[in-house]
């Protein structure tokens, strides 16, 4: 199984800019695939759209950035759990983690 992590951001957030400098390596290192979707990019953003939307079905109480974990991204994907807004670099590993255990591989 797939697991992944799906940043979805704006290219004018600044709290999604500082965390784009640690957030795909904390990632990778809790074995998780980086997605990073930037809402101006249609193209990307249409692909994961359906992902975003059965969290979030009208983007109300987005955070910037949202990162959102799921299984099978490309497929029949379940959501797992997510992490809203910006965190130092310790507390946002620690938060992924905590999704990753209650969602085990």
């Amino acid at each position: 199984m797939e697991r992944a992590v799906i940043k979805f951001s704006s290219e004018g957030c600044g709290t999604c800019h500082r965390m784009s400098f640690y957030d795909q390596k904390v990632a990778e290192e809790l074995g998780l695939r980086f997605i990073d979707v930037k809402m101006q990019d249609t193209a990307t953003y249409r692909q994961y759209r359906k992902i975003l939307l059965a969290q979030y079905p009208d983007k109300k109480d987005m955070g910037w950035p949202t990162y959102i974990v799921c299984a099978e991204p490309e497929t029949e994907f379940q959501v797992l759990g997510e992490v809203k807004g910006g965190h130092p670099r310790g507390e946002f590993k620690s938060r992924l983690q905590a999704v990753l255990e209650i969602c085990p591989s």
